[in-house]
């Protein structure tokens, strides 16, 4: 009888779920923010090799 109702009692809480839904929603937000950040990391690297190649043929 007492598994009964720790069996019932584990199936009505739901805390357990509300903590996996937020770390699966923060994953997705980190996977999403690393995504960005290497997709802007190339373009920032390619503005400053052309930024530098300008500036030295100013120079030259």
């Amino acid at each position: 009888m007492e598994f009964f109702k720790l069996t019932k009692r584990f199936n009505d809480e739901e805390d357990g779920a509300v903590t996996v839904d937020w770390v699966v929603l923060t994953a997705a937000i980190v996977g999403l923010g690393v995504a960005v950040i290497t997709s802007v990391r190339n373009g920032v690297t390619n503005l400053g090799e052309n930024i530098s190649e300008r500036v030295e043929g100013y120079i030259e």
